[in-house]
């Protein structure tokens, strides 16, 4: 989607510049732009796998710690 915003008559080049990122605003532009650029991946079925398994030792580690602390 290309964006043209051409110079008026006797209009100042600031006026110019405003009107073009006015036009930029309200197309959406700039925003579909960042969405990509900044997009997050999604994890790979192997990286779910690995942290659900860091996760179960943790916890199972957490148990062991547990039952053999000293009771107060």
């Amino acid at each position: 989607m290309a964006l043209e915003t051409k110079r008026k008559d006797k209009e100042s080049p600031q006026n110019l510049v405003h009107r073009f990122t006015k036009t930029v605003r309200q197309s959406g532009l700039l925003l579909e732009l960042r969405k990509k650029r900044f997009r997050i991946r999604a994890k790979s079925f192997l990286a779910k796998k690995k942290s659900a398994l860091r996760r179960v030792r943790l916890v199972a580690e957490k148990k062991r710690q547990e039952k053999l602390s000293k009771p107060k």
